[in-house]
Formats: C-alpha cells, sequence, structure tokens
C-alpha cells in the first residue's frame, strides 16, 4: 500500500507493502489518488515518492503475478498498471523519487516516472532492472518510460538487457539516479527540489514539463491503444518463469 501525510504543502507518499515494499494493486490505487490529489489541489506543491525500511521498492508483488490464472488477469491488471504508471509520468507538479534503499523492476520504473531521483549514499544499496533474467519482458508504457527517463537508447539497452544490480556509485555513474545524500538528509532534499521549482512567479514549471512530457505521453497512449502490447504476458504461465518468481520470492522473504 501508500501512505500520504503533507509536509509543508508537499505529499509524501511512502510504499509500505511487506518487507520489499512491493507494488500491489492497492498499491496502485492508492498511487492513482495521490496523483488525482497533486493535479487538483493547488496547496500540494508536489509529491515526494519514497519506501520504508531496507527497500524504495523490489517491484510488482510477485504473488500477484503467480497468482494468474489466466492471461486475461494479467492483461487487466498490468493494463492498470501502466495507466496508473502514466498519470505519475505525467503528473502536473513535480515528482522526486526520493529512493531510500534497493530498487528494483517495477520499484525503478516508478523512479523514471518522476522528474527527479535521489538515493540514499549507503555500499549496501541496489538498483537495476533484472526482469530480462527472471523471463518476464515490459509493456509499451513501461518500456517507454523508462527509455525517458535513461535519455538515451544506449543507457535502456545497458540497464534492460544485461540485468545488472549496481551500487549508488554506478548508479550514479550511469546516470540512473541524479544525485546522492546521506539518509537523515533525504526527505529534506527532495522537499527543497520540489520548492525550488514549483515556487517562483506563476509556476511557470508545470507547463515547462507538460511540453517536456507530452510527445512520450502521446506515444504511450497511441502505443497503448493500437498495438497488441499484451502478446508477451504468456510469460506467467511459462513453468520457468512461475519456477523464477518463486525462487526470487523465497529469496526476498528469507
Amino acid at each position: 500500500m501508500l501512505e500520504t501525510r503533507i509536509e509543508d504543502n508537499i505529499m509524501v507518499a511512502t510504499l509500505t507493502h511487506g518487507k520489499t515494499n512491493s507494488i500491489t494493486r492497492e498499491t496502485l490505487d492508492n498511487l492513482k489518488e495521490c496523483v488525482a490529489r497533486a493535479n487538483q489541489d493547488e496547496t500540494i506543491k508536489g509529491i515526494i515518492l519514497t519506501g520504508q525500511n531496507r527497500f524504495f521498492s523490489s517491484g510488482f508483488d510477485l504473488y500477484t503475478f503467480m497468482g494468474f490464472q489466466k492471461l486475461e488477469e494479467a492483461v487487466e491488471f498490468l493494463g492498470y498498471a501502466d495507466q496508473v504508471f502514466l498519470d505519475l509520468f505525467l503528473c502536473s507538479k513535480p515528482v522526486i523519487c526520493a529512493m531510500n534503499g534497493h530498487s528494483a523492476a517495477g520499484g525503478l520504473i516508478l523512479a523514471m516516472a518522476s522528474d527527479y531521483r535521489i538515493i540514499v549514499n549507503h555500499p549496501k544499496i541496489k538498483v537495476g532492472m533484472s526482469e530480462i533474467k527472471i523471463g518476464i519482458p515490459l509493456s509499451v508504457a513501461q518500456s517507454a518510460i523508462m527509455r525517458f527517463g535513461l535519455d538515451s537508447d544506449k543507457k535502456f539497452r545497458d540497464v534492460m538487457y544485461f540485468g545488472e544490480m549496481v551500487d549508488v556509485t554506478k548508479a550514479l555513474q550511469k546516470e540512473i539516479v541524479d544525485e546522492a545524500v546521506e539518509a537523515n538528509e533525504l526527505i529534506a532534499r527532495a522537499k527543497s527540489v520540489v520548492s525550488m521549482w514549483i515556487d517562483t512567479p506563476g509556476r511557470p514549471f508545470s507547463r515547462m514539463k507538460e511540453e517536456l512530457k507530452k510527445e512520450a505521453g502521446d506515444y504511450i497512449r497511441k502505443r497503448m491503444g493500437e498495438t497488441d502490447w499484451h502478446y508477451g504476458l504468456n510469460c506467467f504461465f511459462n513453468k520457468q518463469v512461475t519456477d523464477t518468481l518463486a525462487f526470487v520470492q523465497a529469496g526476498m522473504e528469507k
């Protein structure tokens, strides 16, 4: 789930599900409401997206994936997820991802849907997208959001095809994240970026962001509507994939 609070007119949204802050249907519902509220409430300056304990987010809840009984269930869930990710990506206010810990898979997509990524400077924190090693492709929306956030085909290739989990130093070098701070500075720094961007005469930030992301947003909507984007979701009924998902889930629960 996603717990929200207002601090200094900024919405702080904290991922809180399980040990790894995985993304469930409830999380998506909460995030959709969070973005809608930020868009509609003029008093809210922006959103800070963060997690609790050692993880920002491990990505989608694997029990959800392992529980699909038929293709239509996978299509419905991931289609809804894509729309929520797109809503976050196009939010009219600043969205800062305050990565308090490990960030992987769907967690990294949330980070890339944000406007700026700040990570805690800790040697044990890992960031990456290991879907290729698990056997799960990305949807149209997820791929486009990752591509936009990484800002080049080469960076997208390196992150997606190699599937490496990298430390903070390499994440900075590869420009997966924008900056690193100490844990006790994380939320304060995220707040300062929100305020710096939005607290200007006439708030031109929202118009600038709209122009920056309009082409990508239009492309995602068109691809979602016109392509058979869900043909790869049969992966959830492949025994090798489901066995790998079970293995990964067991490892995260230790």
